[in-house]
């Protein structure tokens, strides 16, 4: 009885870690896990007890295994904060303003902290996305740049180290992204202006991170999402 408590034991211990895993974006929605073996490494527990683990998770519809491809992260923490409010937001535009004033204030906090506490990796990532972003303008590939802009955003929101703040930002900005072009090509194409206003708003955004002063930074984020909500309310009219 005491070898079977331990194993239990040790099984929900591996459990903890990966659902710490999940909740800071370690492990990002469609991220495939690494091999059982280098997560066995990597905890210094058995392959069994990785693979009893990830049964659990999976079970609870966090992870999925896909046979001969690995296992992967699935989408059930976004969605579960999500729904039903995705689809109200397709059969109610209305609602798309609510959203952005919320988010104005999510992602203008977003930037303040993620001024404070990004690590020498966050940073990097951050520097890599505005270098991306320019390339993508210069390059006049609007595809490009509203990706670009997307995963920026998610880095910001990473680089706060704060799960709630994360999983909040995903959630909502999950639902933008499916039913709002604003961060996609229709805002860059419809208006040459737009595009070259976008760049200039997340140029100010990530100095303001990058020399880690969380004020300007959260007035640059909530500038842009200013700019974006008047774009927004303009092609609605």
């Amino acid at each position: 009885m005491a070898s079977g408590n331990a194993a239990r034991n040790r099984v929900e211990g591996i459990m903890r870690k990966m659902e710490t895993a999940l909740l800071d974006g370690t492990w990002p929605v469609g991220a495939r896990l690494p091999a059982e073996r280098a997560l066995a490494e990597q905890y210094g527990v058995a392959r069994n007890t990785i693979r009893e683990a990830i049964q659990r998770l999976a079970a609870r519809g966090l992870l999925q295994s896909r046979r001969g491809a690995g296992v992967y992260v699935t989408d059930q923490l976004r969605t579960g904060i999500a729904s039903p409010w995705g689809q109200l937001v397709a059969d109610h535009p209305a609602l798309r303003d609510d959203i952005l004033e919320f988010r104005r204030v999510l992602e203008g906090a977003t930037a303040y902290f993620a001024a404070l506490r990004a690590d020498a990796s966050d940073l990097r990532r951050i520097r890599g996305l505005m270098k991306e972003l320019d390339r993508a303008r210069l390059a006049d590939d609007k595809a490009g740049e509203a990706d670009a802009d997307a995963r920026l955003h998610d880095a910001i929101a990473q680089a706060l180290h704060n799960t709630m703040f994360l999983h909040l930002h995903t959630s909502v900005i999950g639902m933008l992204r499916e039913h709002i072009t604003i961060n996609g090509t229709g805002l860059r194409e419809a208006d040459e202006e737009a595009s070259g206003l976008l760049l200039l708003q997340h140029r100010t955004l990530c100095e303001a991170i990058l020399a880690r002063r969380p004020e300007e930074a959260r007035t640059a984020m909530q500038t842009h999402i200013d700019f974006v909500r008047s774009r927004v309310e303009q092609d609605s009219e």
